[in-house]
């Protein structure tokens, strides 16, 4: 099983990314932003990290979409056995590539947002979620100014309809409504899967949840989840 972590410039959770892979002993290696699409072909799992890609001067994932390694992730994304994950910029990254569907607005409160959260786990039947149980409220951090996920009615409908939401927030006891609601998140979402569910983006930052040092070991049942999905596939 091998995991890679794309860098973009301006990334800044790279290393804790690749840190959170190794803390649970698989091979993990970076990817340059200009690396070609067949540089992907030998990961199993990559991981679009966080930070601000590019400066985010523009929008937050706009230019990064345009990198050359994007070029290759839309048909690894396809691929049978092949899984991603984008974590708050790496989310924002793979909305604007059109990988998975919606649209990332600024928080509610126009405000940068950095603290830990609760979320409400809605789907095990993931490669990113099969650790947890279905309704567990789980602590881990969000830090975002652009986090405010929207959908239209339909959208919604279908990320439903299709058990594509992976993560809500809600309260410490799994109450879900505006006053949980950090960024004005459409229905509280705080990540979806794509259709097939090998893709998961969400805002929340599970390799900052690793260990009972950083407050939480929460995150760490995500990245757990993988290589279990994986092994067991």
């Amino acid at each position: 099983m091998k995991f890679g972590v794309i860098v973009f410039p301006g990334s800044n959770c790279d290393a804790d990314c690749k840190w959170a892979a190794e803390e649970l002993n698989q091979s993990v290696e970076y990817i340059w932003h200009d690396s070609n699409k067949s540089a992907l072909n030998k990961y199993d799992v990559i991981i679009v990290p966080g930070g601000f890609s590019y400066g985010d001067y523009l929008r937050s994932g706009a230019i990064a979409r345009f990198a050359r390694v994007m070029d290759g992730m839309k048909d690894f994304s396809e691929k049978k056995g092949k899984y991603v994950i984008g974590i708050c910029n790496g989310f924002q990254i793979l909305l604007e590539a059109g990988i998975l569907p919606g649209a990332m607005l600024v928080n509610k409160n126009l405000k940068f947002i950095c603290k830990y959260i609760n979320l409400s786990v809605e789907n095990t039947d993931t490669p990113f979620t099969n650790k947890f149980a279905k309704g567990q409220v789980i602590k881990v951090p969000i830090a975002h100014q652009e986090g405010n996920y929207f959908t239209d009615d339909k959208g919604l409908n279908g990320l439903i309809k299709n058990d594509q939401i992976a993560f809500r927030y809600c309260d410490a006891k799994g109450n879900i409504n505006e006053a949980t609601n950090p960024n004005g998140s459409v229905y509280g979402i705080a990540g979806i899967t794509n259709k097939r569910g090998n893709v998961l983006g969400m805002m929340p930052h599970p390799e900052r949840a690793m260990s009972v040092q950083l407050g939480s070991t929460d995150g760490r049942l995500v990245f757990e989840s993988i290589v279990n999905y994986i092994k067991k596939a």
